[in-house]
């Protein structure tokens, strides 16, 4: 078939090289200059299928109230809040209940522990060399956040996740850089978990996909979708439509603007994340992998040379206007843990992205209703752990196969 693929981030890139794996005749359109330059430019990178769940949960209501007066909260709300704002946290609110978090969670971690097997496959195929590391260190500052964490080591276990908890003193020997000076009550470690550039990631296999016949098509605006001559895209100022055999919605927030024209409302939200990237000062004083502050929800992460510190959920406000706050957390979970590591020489990348984040947790992957027409949206925090397992099970739906996975609960369906 001939199919667009609208968006070139982790979920588009990802998709397209599954298609060319089909024997399908792939377009990528992208606004953007480059592959991988909006949500998945400078993320976390961890990858963790067990820590993978729908920020929709019992008790998550109050937990954001509670932070509301908190100078490092990890989750914040940002001004204006628009009305479709306000629309998406009262969904998401309802969508807190006990049972809708277990199924969707269920459904979450399913898909991520398949993604994580699909991801190891292509890097070993195509013996891709980006900047990775085994290893996930949850780290507990008192025996209150030990506790805190128990129920989700549960589900770890339900899961079968090989973790360990560990003491302060067997968790330095597994990251000795950890600062001498900050005492705290332990860790959570997953050897199998790992942390990896996704941006990185994404730009090789971007390479590979077009190796493959795969064209990408930069700084092209998609105006609209049209249904005719079966689906159709109008680019920029271009007179005439072009016709494709399927199109695949992968464009983040803009794919709701998209789709609102054809009658689709999808309830999708920008839940903004911070990030931190500079090069590494001292080796000896950065972390080996990825360590997670579990009281401020901040990762400090090693990406070669390079070291991130990523963290923050803020609804409304801008993309373009940073909270200080949020970057002042950053800095402070990085000086706790690890001081020293970073060198300022060159300067520090401060970075906010928009997570494109529905008010349930999992995303939308599969038919639209509209003939043609195919959606893989709405991943979150999650679309690096995601990606690879999303993009392998559309491409098998697109083909009219069933995928490897139980699939029931991403369809478009459950957001009407």
């Amino acid at each position: 078939m001939k199919i667009a693929v609208i968006g070139a981030g982790i979920i588009g890139v990802t998709t397209a090289y599954e298609l060319a794996c089909d024997g399908h005749e792939v377009t990528v359109f992208e606004r953007r200059g480059a592959a991988a330059e909006e949500t998945s430019f400078a993320n976390a990178g961890i990858v963790a299928p067990g820590y993978v769940t729908p920020w929709a949960a019992p008790g998550m209501p109050a937990k954001v109230l509670t932070h509301l007066l908190s100078r490092h909260a990890p989750v914040k709300i940002g001004l204006p809040l628009s009305t479709s704002d306000l629309a998406w946290m009262w969904k998401w609110y309802r969508s807190c209940r006990l049972d809708t978090y277990l199924a969707n969670r269920a459904r979450m971690q399913r898909l991520a522990f398949y993604s994580r097997e699909r991801l190891h496959q292509i890097t070993s195929d195509l013996q891709l060399e980006y900047d990775r590391s085994d290893g996930y260190l949850v780290l507990l500052r008192s025996e209150r956040d030990s506790q805190m964490v128990q129920p989700g080591l549960q589900v770890l276990r339900q899961a079968e996740v090989t973790f360990r908890e560990l003491n302060a003193d067997e968790t330095r020997k597994i990251e000795p850089a950890l600062n001498p000076d900050t005492t705290f009550f332990g860790a959570v470690h997953l050897p199998q978990d790992e942390v990896g550039n996704c941006r990185q990631f994404a730009l090789m296999l971007k390479n590979e996909a077009q190796r493959m016949g795969v064209t990408f098509l930069f700084n092209t605006i998609i105006q609209s979708v049209q249904r005719q001559a079966g689906i159709a895209l109008q680019i920029g100022n271009e007179p005439n439509l072009r016709s494709f055999d399927s199109v695949v919605m992968c464009a983040g927030l803009a794919s709701a603007q998209l789709l609102k024209p054809l009658g689709m409302n999808i309830p999708m939200a920008a839940v903004y994340g911070y990030s931190l990237s500079a090069a590494v000062r001292e080796p000896l004083n950065a972390p080996r992998s990825a360590v997670m502050d579990e009281r401020f929800k901040v990762a400090v992460s090693r990406l070669g040379n390079r070291i991130r510190v990523a963290g923050s959920a803020e609804i409304g406000g801008h993309i373009d206007r940073k909270r200080a706050s949020s970057i002042q957390t950053l800095y402070k979970v990085l000086h706790d843990w690890f001081p020293g590591a970073a060198s300022k020489v060159n300067g520090v990348q401060e970075w906010k992205g928009a997570r494109p984040m529905l008010p349930d947790g999992p995303p939308v992957i599969g038919p639209s209703g509209i003939p043609g027409l195919w959606l893989n949206l709405g991943h979150g925090s999650s679309g690096w752990a995601l990606s690879c397992g999303s993009a392998r099970a559309l491409a098998d739906l697109a083909g009219g196969k069933a995928p490897a996975l139980d699939f029931d609960g991403f369809d478009v369906g459950r957001l009407r």
